[in-house]
């Protein structure tokens, strides 16, 4: 019987990593500042997009299929988040920091613009193979019965009926003279 316990733990633990997609925006934003840090020690620039690229690839395989909609359209700003404290940690210390940092991160995001495109699409490809199009249904199934600025049906914003018939009386009923 202790057999069986230790033997279904085994398997459950053995699983398949599955992250939520807070997760995989994680992963996605170490893998980032990892590979960035990387780059930027050691000089070797390709490495900062290739690492961001990787950790975009990893978070879609390991992202729970409920939470691929949320990992799609956060590649762009994990980049930029990515980027911005890259330069911050290496820009420390190097005399004005605001000189430092938007020159950094202006040289930085023209860099590595083209991995953004590539992790972008990259994700993108991923989540579609995994059912992101299961998930863009279930949402516009759910919108559809949500009304944005709902009105009352039978609410009417102009009542002719009462509305001040002379200029006078439109002026008294502007300035609160009764």
């Amino acid at each position: 019987m202790t057999r069986q316990r230790g033997s279904s733990s085994r398997a459950r633990s053995a699983g398949p990593i599955t992250l939520t997609g807070r997760g995989g925006i994680v992963v996605m934003f170490a893998a980032g500042v990892v590979c960035g840090l990387f780059s930027r020690w050691f000089g070797v620039p390709l490495l900062a997009g290739a690492g961001f690229a990787i950790g975009c690839a990893l978070a879609a395989f390991a992202t729970r299929p409920a939470d691929l909609l949320t990992l799609v359209v956060s590649p762009p700003l994990v980049f930029f988040a990515a980027t911005l404290t890259v330069v911050f940690v290496t820009t420390l210390g190097d005399g004005s920091l605001l000189r430092g940092m938007s020159v950094g991160v202006l040289t930085a995001l023209a860099a590595t613009a083209p991995w953004l495109f590539f992790g972008t699409l990259l994700v993108l490809v991923v989540c579609l193979a995994r059912g992101l199009r299961t998930n863009v249904r279930e949402l516009r199934d759910k919108l559809v019965g949500v009304r944005l600025f709902e009105k009352e049906e039978n609410e009417n914003p102009v009542r002719w009926d009462e509305s001040p018939t002379t200029t006078q009386e439109r002026r008294r009923a502007h300035h609160g003279d009764d």
